[in-house]
């Protein structure tokens, strides 16, 4: 099935998701990008490195009290560092070749192993279910609230680094 044309000018400006792309592969099969060997090598290694480099956290940052600090550390700055690549991949340009690979083995890969959204949540339950539930629920919703403005600091600050890198390249022609 062939894709359709945007129908307004809007649409046209907005990127197209790169993981429905669909390519020819040995003449006959077709195969989106999620399905791909490299693409599978470049998002398995990525996370078997992230997830290492969250245990090393967790094992550097002692936990004190009752909030998991190292899990809410990982999952905010994951946040930041995630926002600030997709920011700086997608003002580089299309989603192919070297900022593709960068974006499965360090975006998908390695920050989707680095956070753990799964570990926030058996956290917060085990909160609630041994009566801390006042700080179950701060912790749960101050991950994700502040989270959430970690990414948008990180695509700002990608946006700022993006107009810093093209005032001096302008000023340098």
């Amino acid at each position: 099935m062939a894709p359709t044309e945007p129908s307004n000018s809007a649409e046209r400006d907005l990127p197209q998701d790169p993981d429905i792309e669909v390519v020819e592969a040995s003449g006959k099969t077709l195969l989106p990008l999620h399905l791909r060997p490299a693409s599978l090598v470049f998002v398995f290694v990525g996370g078997a490195l992230g997830t290492a480099a969250r245990e090393g956290v967790s094992l550097a940052l002692p936990s004190g009290g009752e909030v998991p600090w190292a899990i809410f550390a990982v999952n905010i700055l994951g946040a930041l560092l995630l926002g600030l690549l997709l920011e700086a991949l997608t003002r580089r340009g299309p989603d192919a070749g070297a900022r593709r690979a960068a974006r499965l083995l360090v975006g998908t890969g390695f920050m989707g192993g680095f956070t753990t959204y799964s570990a926030l949540a058996a956290d917060s339950a085990a909160l609630l279910t041994t009566g801390h539930a006042t700080t179950a629920i701060g912790y749960a919703v101050g991950t994700v609230l502040i989270g959430a403005a970690a990414t948008g600091l990180g695509i700002l600050l990608g946006s700022a680094r993006h107009r810093q890198q093209q005032t001096r390249t302008e000023g340098v022609k």
